[in-house]
């Protein structure tokens, strides 16, 4: 019977077998199932690179143009208008619209022309002295638009160009007008009627100073306050005259900055001398530097700002000055860089408007454009056959005017967006103005237009690191050592608890937990620091008592605790010493400290700042803790049973066996977590953003905040101007981020390469 009912259950079975066309079929499906799968993951992971390729292409080519060189190339040239034979050509402007350019010759006229063709478009004439020369002629800085003449009879006459704009039947037309700050007439600033040989010239909201080196050697400085009555309208002049200390060799030019406070005399014998003139009842000397030891300063010019000195020399040097405040809080003029050299001598030197750059003219028909923050030399070309007499740059930077010895001018587009950025402003240390010595500086904007931008990237990666380092720091040990428990020690029922519950906390909003960072921890770590570092300190010491404590019990008492929920009982001994540690703060500051932690760290050069690296490290740290736990414990998990089991059938204790078995084995898995943990600390954004003083430090000090480049990135590309130098500098930032990490994962490939094929057989 039972072999009649096996052949009967044997048929019924061969009746459901597929026939052979039916096992075609099944096969032909399953292989394009395979290739369809195949071809798909593969073309998404050429996706991926693509998609990472175009990324890279975007970002190169919103950062490209920074790095662009100038151009300058002539438009037309053409007579400077206004110069009749046998006068010469003092100074020339061109206006913001790139218009009108204005030619001031040596007999008081000032002449505006058409920039396309030089048509003349109007003249004026200076009021002169009577029976008077002009021996002099100087200009305030380009932004003040000022111009003076000296006469041969101490005399002067002043002068501001301005610019009348309508917009008559919808097209802009600019009338060129002269103000007279001081009247129409000329203003005696030497009762004595000396020659002025030398005269200096500065205007500011502060009032109008001007300075001259006399036929005699005498050096003289007046200053003009013009005050206007507001109910009748009359207009007073105080005018207050001051002698210098005299110099040794002749005066060739005069410089004063508009606070003024610091007047500069360059003489025939190379050198620059210094006057303070912050108080004219009291002027002081404050020495000279020595520029040039074969020649002499041909040429000065202020930078806008009229902080830093650009001194050209008969030798070809062209250095850059300011004055450095010393230990004494007095400020002595200091030697801050060098340009490239000219095989000529420096004939004319003409300061850019609103930014630290500035165009050279030599002897030789040379045009150099140079900016002193990038210690940049940005543009060289021969331009004239002759000297560089003259050189005008218009208030946009967008064209040039250059006249040779014979008053040829020549008209000529200049392109030169981003000259302030340069490899030595962006990883090399600065010397801006105002600091005693080069620095690390990110201080992208500020209040005014005389403001020099500080765009150093160093501060910005150093934070980024240091925000890493410190997540990591915290995050690793407790990520790494809590996936190799719970994978390991653990039971499964409480397992399948915990690894939820922590990969449930990388789903939490990064925002929130800056958000608690910046309003709640720091204001709680700040007030119970000892809390913290007892923490520390004790909260490993008392788990590491309790586990001896909990061997040491009796085997009836232990085995009531089922195997692996041992970690169970260590919640009760956390609360109880995190509890203790917050309690005795108050006790261990009033104890050792004088009542407070943060100010004796202060006191003893410590800086505390409330939203620091601290902070920081243990908010990003529990965002990178979910990453580092969740790879790491699969790889621990992961382990082949038969190797541990082996290892502890041949006698292994536990403990040897994930020492001596499981880390080697799952130490690419946990490599891996540490790495894309660390990819998850350099690359965030709103806890740093929320939970430091977002200052852009340059130090691992942990009780320091920092700035992060993904936190400026976020705070200032919205206030950037499309195309600005800050807006492609925000570019290169995310570049550098990008390169960063990808510099990394590529190391980290290689590592986990090579832990694979040593500890692959396994």
């Amino acid at each position: 019977m039972n072999d009649i009912s096996q052949l009967s259950t044997l048929k019924r079975r061969g009746s459901l077998l597929p026939t052979p066309e039916e096992r075609e079929k099944r096969r032909r499906r399953r292989m394009f199932k395979d290739s369809f799968s195949r071809y798909g993951i593969g073309a998404a992971g050429i996706g991926v690179v693509i998609a990472l390729g175009m990324i890279f292409v975007y970002l190169f080519s919103e950062v490209f143009p920074l790095f662009a060189s100038a151009k300058v190339e002539t438009q037309q040239t053409y007579q400077a208008p206004g110069i009749e034979e046998g006068e010469s050509l003092e100074h020339l402007v061109v206006d913001r619209y790139d218009e009108l350019g204005a030619s001031f010759s040596n007999t008081g006229r000032i002449t505006f022309f058409e920039l396309e063709d030089g048509a003349v478009r109007t003249s004026f004439d200076m009021a002169r002295p009577e029976n008077a020369e002009q021996t002099t002629f100087a200009k305030g800085f380009a932004t003040t638009r000022s111009f003076a003449y000296g006469y041969d009879n101490g005399q002067i006459t002043l002068g501001v160009v301005d610019y009348n704009i309508s917009y008559p039947e919808n097209q802009r037309l600019i009338e060129p007008v002269l103000e007279f700050p001081l009247g129409e007439d000329p203003i005696t600033i030497d009762e004595e009627e000396r020659s002025i040989r030398v005269l200096g010239l500065q205007m500011s909201s502060r009032g109008i100073y001007a300075a001259a080196a006399l036929e005699d050697g005498t050096l003289q400085v007046t200053s003009f306050d013009v005050r206007e009555n507001v109910m009748t309208g009359a207009v007073t002049i105080e005018q207050t005259s001051a002698e210098l200390p005299g110099i040794e060799g002749e005066a060739r030019q005069i410089l004063i900055d508009n606070r003024y406070r610091h007047l500069y005399v360059s003489d025939n014998s190379g050198y620059i001398h210094h006057y303070d003139i912050g108080n004219l009842n009291n002027p002081e000397y404050r020495g000279a530097v020595k520029v040039t030891d074969d020649g002499y300063v041909s040429e000065m010019a202020y930078l806008n700002g009229t902080v830093s000195i650009i001194a050209g020399t008969s030798d070809g040097q062209v250095r850059q000055y300011f004055p450095v405040r010393n230990s004494q809080n007095q400020h002595d003029l200091m030697h801050i860089r060098d340009f490239a050299r000219y095989d000529a001598p420096i004939t004319y030197i003409e300061a850019e408007y609103a930014r630290r750059g500035f165009l050279v003219g030599d002897e030789a028909g040379n045009l150099g454009i140079h900016h002193a923050t990038a210690s940049a030399d940005v543009y060289k070309s021969t331009k004239m056959d002759g000297p560089l007499t003259r050189i005008a740059i218009s208030p946009v930077n967008s064209t040039a005017l250059l006249v040779d010895e014979n008053n040829l001018l020549e008209m000529a587009s200049v392109s030169n967006r981003h000259p302030g950025i340069s490899f030595t402003s962006l990883w090399r240390k600065v010397w801006y103005e105002g600091s005693s010595e080069p620095r690390y500086v990110w201080q992208s904007t500020a209040g005014g237009d005389e403001f020099e931008p500080k765009m150093s990237l160093m501060p910005l990666t150093v934070g980024t690191l240091k925000a890493a380092f410190y997540a990591m720091l915290f995050a690793t040990p407790l990520g790494l050592m809590g996936a190799i428990y719970t994978a390991y020690f653990m039971s499964p029922k409480l397992r399948g608890k915990v690894k939820p519950t922590i990969e449930v906390m990388e789903a939490l909003p990064t925002v929130i937990l800056g958000f608690l960072a910046g309003l709640w921890l720091a204001p709680f770590i700040e007030n119970r620091l000892p809390a913290v570092f007892g923490i520390l300190i004790l909260m490993p010491i008392a788990m590491l008592a309790f586990a001896f404590a909990w061997s040491r019990l009796p085997s009836n008492v232990r085995n009531r605790i089922p195997d692996g929920w041992e970690a169970v009982l260590l919640a009760p001994v956390i609360i109880l010493v995190g509890w203790f540690c917050v309690s005795i703060s108050p006790y261990v500051e009033i104890a050792f400290f004088d009542g407070s932690l943060r100010q004796w760290l202060t006191d003893n050069g410590f800086n505390y700042d409330q939203r620091n690296a601290l902070v920081v490290g243990i908010a990003m740290g529990f965002a990178v803790i979910p990453t580092i736990f969740s790879i790491a414990e699969d790889a621990v998990f992961n382990v082949p049973k038969h190797l541990t089991q082996g290892s502890l059938a041949l006698g292994a204790t536990r403990w040897q066996t994930v020492v001596g078995v499981v880390l080697p084995t799952a130490s690419i898995g946990m490599f891996s977590a540490v790495m894309m943990g660390f990819g998850r600390a350099v690359g965030e954004t709103m806890i740093v953003l929320m939970a430091t003083g977002n200052s852009p430090v340059m130090n691992f000090n942990i009780f320091e905040g920092m700035r992060t480049l993904s936190a400026n990135i976020a705070v200032e590309l919205t206030e950037s101007a499309v195309g600005s130098s800050h807006f492609r500098v925000l570019f290169l930032a995310a570049l550098t981020l990008l390169a960063m990490t990808f510099i990394l994962n590529t190391l980290a490939e290689l590592v986990r390469q090579r832990l694979r094929k040593r500890y692959g057989n396994l």
